[in-house]
């Protein structure tokens, strides 16, 4: 009884300091958290991430210190760090917690930064099976699903995003640019309406008042209202319309009238820009794209992929190509064709320059069609004007087809004295017998 008595006195000497060092921390922690929160308050976010880190050093198990720190971070966008200590948090989070959909909404959010979609999917995921109204991560998924072409499925994110949060602007703002993609005839006839683009009697959608809604929202959504008011300094009250005119969600929109002025103003400037540019007035209304798409309608007015070439000739750049131009091959063009030149090489083939197939056309006087059909050139199509040349390097049977290589083998050894000229009978025999070294007539057919 003595020894409980003593023992028990001990556990209530060690309880009393336990509760009073846990009281100590508790107000350190507390004191510690306001002057980070104070910090990022302020937008100090370097002195907010380092004094969080110091809260997280006195607990590391503390929530509140964690998830502090790691939006400190993530505000930075130190996205590494911040996905640890986030990834910290949840190991220590009770089941019941509210901070489960906030955190795995973060996680998705750095996952989206560092363009891992299908990862961050799966944390918005998560974050909405606990919180179905997290717009943060309604959003999130919405901006995936609108990257992957999903557009009416986004569209139904964004839309469940408002229904939470009615006055957010970015999921305002995205779907207001997703009208085309799920709005109804319906609503594209009244969107029309609005815009005066067609009468108020009108009950059917054709196929032509649906194009016009796509390019005069799209015209819009290239900020076309603001390019309007800069040109006009007393801009004519008929371009432009206002929904919801004196509330939040007031919104100006291009009438007819409006997209009309716009694409005939847009198609000036442009012209404007690219004989600013240097091009030729003969060439103006036959340019094209760098993927060949023509920058001008019939109208002389800027087509869609014309758009995007003007704004890059507008930022000094040549996103445009002339009528003598051609389109650059893709990637893939360009690999069937090395592979094309890899297999002509396995069979007895050498690559040579334009300038050496010139030198064997002025030595031998022969045609294109010759070196072609009797004297084994290759004419391997990059493009439809451009060509990669080859020459056969052996044939037994008859030594007109190694007349090129011959002659490229013999200009190149003028300059590398190391390279073996190799031998050919009928260009050794013509030496020979008539002191000439041309293959063909002046008409560029074979001398026999």
């Amino acid at each position: 009884m003595h020894y409980s008595k003593h023992f028990f006195s001990l556990f209530l000497l060690f309880t009393v300091i336990t509760a009073g060092y846990a009281a100590d921390v508790s107000a350190d922690m507390s004191a510690c958290l306001a002057e980070g929160k104070s910090f990022f308050k302020n937008k100090e976010y370097q002195q907010a991430s380092d004094k969080f880190a110091k809260c997280v050093a006195l607990d590391a198990a503390n929530i509140d210190a964690r998830l502090s720190l790691a939006g400190a971070l993530l505000t930075q966008d130190k996205l590494n760090e911040a996905e640890e200590h986030f990834s910290a948090a949840l190991k220590n989070m009770d089941r019941t917690s509210p901070y489960w959909s906030y955190t795995y909404s973060m996680l998705g959010d750095i996952a989206l930064k560092q363009q891992q979609n299908d990862l961050a999917l799966n944390m918005y995921s998560k974050s909405l099976a606990y919180n179905a109204a997290n717009v943060n991560s309604l959003i999130g998924k919405g901006v995936i699903e609108e990257y992957q072409g999903n557009k009416k499925t986004a569209a139904d994110h964004f839309q469940s995003a408002l229904a939470v949060e009615p006055l957010n602007l970015i999921a305002r703002k995205r779907l207001i640019n997703l009208e085309p993609a799920f709005f109804s005839d319906e609503e594209i006839l009244t969107a029309l309406k609005q815009r005066y683009a067609v009468s108020p009697e009108t009950k059917n959608l054709t196929d032509e008042k649906r194009d016009l809604f796509f390019h005069i929202h799209l015209a819009e959504q290239r900020r076309g209202v603001d390019y309007l008011k800069n040109k006009f300094p007393h801009l004519p009250p008929e371009y432009i319309v206002t929904l919801n005119k004196d509330t939040d969600f007031a919104r100006d929109m291009l009438t007819l009238d409006g997209y009309q002025a716009l694409q005939k103003q847009l198609g000036q400037d442009a012209v404007n820009a690219f004989q600013k540019a240097g091009v030729p007035v003969k060439d103006l209304f036959r340019l094209r794209t760098l993927k060949g798409a023509p920058i001008f309608d019939d109208n002389s007015f800027l087509t869609d992929e014309g758009f995007y070439a003007y704004t890059e000739t507008l930022r000094g750049k040549k996103g445009y190509l002339l009528p003598s131009e051609e389109v650059a091959p893709t990637k893939a063009a360009l690999k069937k064709v090395e592979a094309a030149a890899q297999r002509l090489q396995k069979n007895g083939y050498i690559e040579i320059s334009f300038a050496e197939l010139k030198m064997i056309e002025k030595e031998t006087l022969c045609s294109i069609d010759t070196f072609k059909n009797k004297m084994g050139v290759y004419f391997l199509p990059v493009t439809k004007k451009q060509f990669r040349f080859f020459i056969k390097t052996q044939d037994n049977e008859d030594s007109m087809q190694t007349v090129p290589y011959y002659y490229v083998m013999k200009e190149r050894a003028k300059r590398n004295s190391s390279i073996t000229v190799p031998k050919n009978s009928m260009v050794e025999s013509l030496k020979y017998f008539s002191n000439n070294s041309t293959i063909c007539l002046s008409d560029g057919n074979p001398l026999y």
